[in-house]
């Protein structure tokens, strides 16, 4: 729960280490006008799993590679319970620390969308990504809760700028038929490098947490070395999206979608959020996302404290997040395949349902096999969801605020976070465990329940580019 079109270049020798220089250039497609977008051929369904991902531009591929880089440093976060432990932040001061690494999440994705859309998408990646690196290393040598808490802010904020401008990318270069797909590709991205974080994670932690935060770092510099040296500038590309014709074609976009936000009043040469809160559907979806990012955010704030109120050790948390990882790895591409035969609400209320109930569960698990037979089934619901918030965010928007919209989305992931780290480990703590679970399975069900009753208007916003989806 990241506007130009970027050229395809040769590939360079770095191209090669990454194993990108395989991949065939790809002709780039002109930026598509809102009111016709462009469509990308979709890849046999007789094919190969993997096969559903081929045919992406390059652009794609470097994300791609950035982010299974970075993801396989992705140590702290699972493990930042157990790093407070060790430093002696009792359990009553954890969430102080907890609610400060979300709060950063609240200004990193804006900051991050609005620099994509205003500047640039590639300048905004290496800020976030270099800031990221410095924070680690700040966050680490912090000596109290209350330094450990600026840190976490800062931490938070820089991670969080590189998603929007990612995101914007995809959007600009694949074609509405195929974003699902794209983003897919990404969250295949995220998990391959949390798979093997999971397993480097709990062996680093035994021997010393200091790795931790050194492997964190290094991958955020890695990503940054791949956008700087892979990523052509995309300065060129943006300003061309400002030109008379693409905002003639976001207003008309803005025109079509009356019917279903007939509150909006933002227009598309607007530089701020306004363009994206006063657009009704999407609002209310990003309302409902928030509670199941929500939800979703538990698994790395009340899930660590489970385990640890259990007594069990830091492999175990380590164990979750391999099978979590493990699962997405092995069936995203399949899932992914399959499942787009499928009418699309369908789809995301089963991965809903799933993911809801699996997270819940963790209220009645107390030994490893528990804990991973409840990240299983939360996992299906991970794999079966896959790309489709962020495709249909992405298809909402107009060609110029695509930035806006994925850093809105990006900060309801944010404010999703910020609660489960705050107030999620707040109610663990001081309430009681039960009370967290059941509270997570009832606001999950009725979220599913108010999508369901926004798909009418989903389906009707979207029938224009989406290519349906039992075709």
């Amino acid at each position: 729960m990241t506007t130009t079109t970027i050229r395809s270049e040769a590939a360079t020798p770095a191209s090669d280490a990454l194993g990108i220089a395989a991949l065939p250039d790809q002709p780039r497609p002109a930026q598509p006008s809102a009111s016709r977008p462009s469509r990308q051929s979709r890849p046999s369904r007789s094919r190969a799993p993997l096969s559903v991902f081929a045919g992406f531009p390059r652009a794609i591929w470097v994300v791609f590679a950035g982010t299974v880089v970075n993801r396989v440093g992705f140590l702290v976060g699972p493990f930042l319970v157990f790093f407070l432990g060790s430093r002696g932040i009792p359990s009553s001061q954890t969430p102080y620390v907890l609610g400060a690494l979300g709060a950063g999440n609240l200004v990193g994705p804006a900051v991050g969308g609005w620099l994509a859309d205003r500047h640039s998408r590639k300048l905004t990646m290496l800020a976030g990504l270099l800031g990221t690196a410095a924070a680690q290393g700040a966050l680490f040598a912090a000596p109290n809760v209350a330094t450990m808490a600026l840190a976490a802010i800062a931490l938070s904020a820089t991670a969080t700028m590189v998603s929007p401008a990612a995101s914007a990318i995809l959007t600009d270069d694949v074609g509405p038929a195929r974003r699902r797909e794209a983003f897919a590709l990404i969250g295949w991205a995220v998990n391959i490098g949390t798979a093997v974080a999971g397993v480097l994670g709990g062996y680093l932690a035994a021997h010393g947490y200091w790795m931790l935060f050194a492997i964190d770092a290094g991958t955020s510099l890695g990503y940054a070395v791949i956008v700087a040296m892979l990523l052509p500038a995309d300065r060129t590309r943006h300003d061309a999206s400002q030109t008379p014709e693409s905002l003639t074609s976001a207003s008309q976009t803005l025109a079509a979608q009356s019917s279903d936000s007939p509150t909006s009043a933002a227009t598309p040469t607007s530089s701020g959020y306004g363009i994206v809160f006063r657009d009704r559907l999407t609002r209310r979806l990003l309302i409902l996302f928030a509670v199941q990012l929500f939800i979703y955010s538990l698994t790395e704030s009340a899930l660590p404290l489970a385990i640890r109120t259990d007594g069990l050790s830091p492999t175990v948390m380590g164990l979750a997040a391999a099978v979590n990882a493990g699962l997405v790895v092995a069936l995203q591409p399949l899932a992914t395949t399959l499942v787009s035969r499928f009418p699309r609400t369908q789809v995301f209320l089963t991965g809903g349902i799933l993911t809801t109930t699996g997270i819940a569960l963790t209220g009645l698990a107390h030994t490893p096999t528990a804990y991973a037979a409840t990240v299983t089934i939360w996992s299906l619901g991970e794999v079966i969801i896959g790309g489709i918030p962020a495709s249909l965010i992405a298809n909402l928007a107009p060609a110029t605020a695509r930035g806006r919209y994925q850093g809105a989305f990006s900060w309801a992931w944010g404010v999703s976070r910020f609660l489960a780290l705050a107030a999620g480990t707040t109610a663990f703590t001081l309430i009681s465990p039960a009370f967290l679970w059941w509270t997570a399975l009832l606001a999950g069900t009725a979220a599913n329940i108010g999508i369901m009753l926004l798909s009418p208007a989903i389906d009707r916003r979207t029938s224009a580019i989406d290519e349906p989806a039992t075709r």
